[in-house]
């Protein structure tokens, strides 16, 4: 339901929303996020007589949005979110000053909250293999072709996903032409449209074309997206709700620790790390744009050294 306050405003997001997705290149769950995040702080500017113009831009003001955030930190938000609404906040009042909508920019002097260091949960490797034979036993359970494909096609998607670190949305994006089962690549588009190549090892491989080989199955007549690496149950695109219900399925089923599909990709970085990968090439076949991004792994490599140690070590 559109709310008074969306509507009155829609106009301004609108533009918004254009600019980061057309110029930024952003991607619509963060073009969605982003437009979200200014609303709540257009929430506090007058809005005509009534209430029903849209936002009066010349009240914005530094003071105004400090307040935003302490309102907003005082909802016991967490420092990443409230860091992610200042980013969006200071994206707005940007792009509304290059388009003359407010004569100065008063995000620049808004200051961040730093995001805490929390350190990602992530599997063993013993872990997320379980999770791999609970998906690829399912199969042999099946009792029929349809129900055979789609375990089949669930077994392939939670190796990829580990094998190759992608993002959940990056997986069920792909097409079948993506995919080099040749060389074991697989091409993503990433944030910001960024295109990039990444490995998969022989277990995901094997995954993989034993989907391929009875894909059909799942395929349906009717205005499908046929070119889709994974369907979903009703042969259209594999959706990523679908996705994070089965890594929580699956965990359960493993008897492992509950995780969402990110807690894979954390799972897939913390182990080439700690095979001996350096940083950069982690980056790479994650996808961050920053190194410090990727760095955040090393934390838990260092604390299963450390956990290592202490266990084995007879002065420990």
């Amino acid at each position: 339901m559109i709310t008074t306050e969306q509507q009155r405003d829609a106009g301004l997001l609108d533009a918004f929303a254009s600019h980061l997705a057309i110029q930024r290149g952003l991607s619509e769950h963060t073009v969605r996020a982003y437009c979200g995040d200014v609303l709540t702080m257009l929430a506090l500017l007058p809005h005509g007589a009534d209430g029903t113009d849209p936002a009066d831009l010349s009240r914005l003001s530094l003071p105004v949005l400090r307040q935003w955030l302490a309102q907003e930190s005082g909802r016991g938000l967490s420092r990443a979110t409230l860091a992610r609404r200042v980013a969006a906040v200071r994206c707005f009042t940007a792009w509304a000053q290059r388009t003359d909508r407010i004569a100065a920019d008063p995000g620049q002097r808004l200051l961040s909250p730093r995001p805490g260091s929390t350190v990602p949960q992530v599997l063993s490797a013993a872990e997320a293999a379980a999770v791999m034979d609970a998906a690829r036993d399912r199969i042999a359970a099946a009792d029929e072709t349809v129900t055979a494909a789609r375990a089949t096609r669930d077994w392939a998607v939670l190796e990829l996903l580990y094998a190759t670190g992608v993002r959940v949305s990056e997986l069920v994006g792909a097409d079948v032409t993506d995919l080099n089962l040749g060389d074991r690549l697989l091409r993503v588009l990433g944030k910001g449209d960024k295109e990039r190549m990444v490995p998969f090892g022989r277990p995901a491989s094997t995954a993989v074309e034993r989907w391929l080989a009875v894909r059909e199955h799942l395929l349906v007549t009717g205005p499908t997206d046929s070119g889709a690496l994974f369907l979903g149950n009703r042969g259209g695109r594999l959706g990523a709700r679908q996705v994070r219900d089965l890594v929580h399925r699956t965990t359960a089923l493993a008897g492992v620790r509950d995780l969402a599909p990110h807690g894979l990709r954390h799972s897939t970085a913390t182990h080439l790390l700690d095979g001996g990968s350096d940083l950069r090439s982690v980056q790479e076949v994650l996808g961050h744009a920053s190194l410090s991004t990727t760095q955040r792994y090393t934390h838990v490599s260092t604390e299963r050294l450390r956990s290592a140690f202490a266990q084995a070590h007879p002065r420990a």
